[in-house]
């Protein structure tokens, strides 16, 4: 039996409504102004076949996110797509499973403006995300941005290049339908992989002062179809902790990453795995579209 949450997901169409994102997005990024997207664009993207959506908690917005139409190549010509451009939760809300509300929210509302595909960004060393965006939307992924935003100096990015995936969700796809149905869809986890004899495309050693994983030296092609690379668990504190070792990581998985892409490996699913004393994260990879998951 499902628990009902102690939020609620609301569509924001005024001026008034959207007016508290500003104020959110600060907490959440803690860039000042230059990162905060005014509310009068704000309007004008959702007055315009935009959608921006907030999630509310005894009437205090708690989370948003906001997205707009764009342009897609295809063989046929140029198509239409949901481009998701922002997403947070505040800090002291995170856990509820607010993300999945909201970008679930956007599935069903752009479902309704006849699009059936919806992109975004973000970056790929952060497990949180991976695993909220591939796991459980079921989004895929085969492309890598360098440096996509510039140089950020706001709270969540600074000192690290601003290198990102950009996802593509394809919302009326039965992977997609099978991930959003909670109540009865199976994620695979590590053992199932290992089962399908995946290759661990290289295992990090462990700093033993800070118990923080080392980026491999070299890149060594795969020699399967199936394959699992894992990512440091927080990159967050890592690079809190150690900013040239989350750099190490940033410049080693761009190297991994592209090669893989350009190999015709795709992103398929996340694993949060916490069948040991420290929880791992992996990056699931097919060589074409997977029949796993």
């Amino acid at each position: 039996m499902s628990i009902k949450p102690s939020y609620e997901i609301r569509l924001l169409e005024s001026a008034d409504e959207l007016f508290p994102t500003e104020k959110l997005t600060d907490e959440i990024w803690r860039g000042g102004a230059q990162d905060i997207v005014p509310t009068h664009m704000l309007t004008a993207f959702v007055h315009n076949g935009g959608l921006a959506i907030g999630a509310f908690e005894n009437d205090k917005m708690i989370g948003f996110l906001f997205g707009f139409p764009g342009l897609y190549n295809t063989p046929k010509g140029l198509k239409t797509k949901h481009s998701s451009h922002q997403m947070g939760v505040h800090p002291a809300h995170r856990g509820k499973n607010i993300g999945f509300a909201l970008k679930q929210a956007q599935w069903q509302m752009v479902r309704q403006q006849g699009l059936d595909l919806i992109t975004w960004t973000y970056d790929p060393l952060l497990s949180r995300n991976a695993y909220l965006n591939i796991a459980q939307l079921g989004a895929i992924c085969n492309t890598y941005k360098r440096d996509e935003y510039g140089e950020m100096v706001d709270g969540l990015n600074a000192g690290v290049a601003s290198d990102r995936f950009q996802v593509d969700w394809w919302l009326n796809t039965p992977r997609v339908f099978q991930r959003l149905d909670v109540e009865n869809r199976t994620l695979l986890g590590l053992e199932n992989y290992q089962a399908a004899e995946a290759q661990m495309l290289y295992t990090p050693e462990t700093n033993a002062d800070l118990g923080l994983l080392r980026a491999p030296k070299h890149y060594s092609p795969p020699s399967a179809k199936l394959i699992l690379l894992q990512i440091p668990n927080d990159f967050q504190k890592l690079r809190t902790v150690d900013l040239p070792l989350a750099k190490d990581w940033r410049f080693f998985t761009r190297e991994v990453f592209e090669k893989l892409f350009n190999a015709g490996y795709i992103i398929t699913d996340f694993i949060y795995d916490r069948s040991e004393t420290t929880p791992r994260s992996f990056y699931v990879l097919t060589d074409g579209e997977s029949t796993i998951g």
